[in-house]
């Protein structure tokens, strides 16, 4: 297949700034919908585990089990969202389900008991797989083809950024305040997603995409079009496949650093949490000017490239492993300086291959795929994986992991055009 090209000449861009960020245009009620929606997934990750033991009888073992269960359950989510993203558009669903996360968060105070905690925690993840189904197709209503990649990537610093503060936030709470300290942490939270559902629907994208065209000459097709179309899309598939890896590759920062940290060099589990820090901070403060270096170059690769920079960075993590005391933090070090160099490249570009291959008529099918085999699966497979690898030995997680972003890079050959709709 020819390769994928979704740059044009330098001088033919929209307007940017010096920083490479987008034109923003009379999107910021869209980036502000964004920015709670990473804040309450920071508040999210860091903060659930201890509510509900600390505010149940339920033991850690059980709280850990119930909330697991909730994240499995929520995997095919993004099907249903996927249809209803291409009838009524990303805004509306992503607004929706910004109430569903809300509404699941403010629950969280009836729960008392194991089904409690794992339906509760279902509505909840359902809510927030319905807004990143429609994230894509939110991005490329606020974006035009040229300028897209940027987008990706300014929507990433700020969920950097927005996850980095909601964890903070509620390490704060957690560590100085009480169980009643937790109760009104969730009614914030409530509270912001029910803001951030009314800036989407209150939203005029700028620029919008001809919704008129689209409707008329796509929509009835479209209509009786299933998944069907998404599986037998071989080059979308494939692409699928390489965000899967990512997944996991992202999966290191939350479930497999501190505990290989803390086996590898006994007395230094501090160092996680510096490393987790110049991570948030280093793609907050890049993920932009990169993006518009990732904008001039073919997606393919530049996603293998990142694939490969993934795979010298686990080499390093891996030979922590195998050296004495200060070789060890030096080798952490140089190995997150990387990973966080992968992450930037590669998660514009990913992102805006993903739209750019998926057809405007169903693009809510095509990202729900993307958002299900990938992220959910990745997601959900990881801890599982991570834990039974490292207790084959340290080296083996960052062996497979290293071996599999080597792989990917076989998968990279796409096309530029977006399959037809039916």
């Amino acid at each position: 297949m020819s390769e994928p090209t979704t740059t044009t000449a330098p001088d033919d861009r929209g307007p940017r700034s010096r920083w490479g960020l987008p034109e923003i245009g009379g999107n910021a009620r869209f980036l502000t919908a964004g920015a709670i929606d990473s804040l309450g997934s920071g508040l999210l990750f860091a903060f659930q585990v201890v509510y509900f033991a600390r505010t149940t009888s339920m033991s850690l073992v059980q709280v850990g089990f119930a909330l697991t269960v909730a994240q499995l359950l929520a995997i095919p989510a993004p099907a249903l969202f996927g249809g209803l993203v291409d009838r009524f558009g990303p805004r509306l669903v992503a607004a929706v389900s910004n109430l569903v996360a809300g509404i699941g968060f403010l629950s969280y105070l009836l729960a008392e008991q194991f089904w409690h905690v794992a339906v509760l925690g279902l509505l909840v993840q359902v809510g927030i797989s319905g807004y990143w189904t429609s994230y894509g197709s939110l991005v490329a209503l606020a974006s035009t083809e040229d300028n897209r990649t940027r987008w990706f990537g300014l929507m990433q610093a700020l969920r950097n950024a927005g996850v980095g503060l909601g964890g903070a936030i509620a390490a704060v709470v957690v560590g100085v305040g009480g169980t009643g300290w937790l109760h009104w942490l969730l009614v914030a939270n409530a509270v912001s997603y029910a803001f951030a559902s009314w800036l989407l629907i209150s939203w005029r994208p700028v620029p919008q995409e001809a919704p008129a065209a689209v409707a008329d000459d796509e929509a009835p097709a479209a209509a009786k079009v299933g998944y069907g179309v998404v599986l037998r899309d071989r080059a979308f598939l494939r692409l699928v496949a390489v965000n899967f890896v990512f997944v996991l590759d992202a999966m290191v920062l939350s479930v497999l650093l501190a505990i290989y940290i803390e086996r590898t060099v006994p007395g230094i589990i501090w160092l996680a949490g510096v490393l987790l820090t110049v991570n948030t901070v280093l793609v907050s403060l890049t993920q932009t000017s990169v993006s518009a270096w990732v904008e001039r170059h073919r997606p393919h690769r530049v996603i293998a490239l990142a694939a490969v920079l993934n795979a010298v960075a686990f080499a390093a993590f891996a030979a922590a492993g195998l050296v004495p005391g200060w070789l060890a933090i030096a080798a952490l070090t140089a190995a997150m300086l990387v990973y966080t160099l992968a992450e930037v490249v590669q998660s514009p570009a990913v992102s805006s291959l993903s739209v750019a291959l998926a057809p405007p008529a169903l693009r809510g099918r095509y990202l729900a795929v993307f958002q299900m085999l990938s992220w959910n699966v990745g997601g959900a497979l990881a801890p599982a994986l991570f834990t039974t690898l490292l207790s084959w030995g340290r080296v083996w997680p960052w062996a497979v992991l290293a071996a599999l972003s080597l792989l990917s890079t076989t998968l990279l050959s796409l096309r530029a055009a977006p399959a037809p709709t039916a």
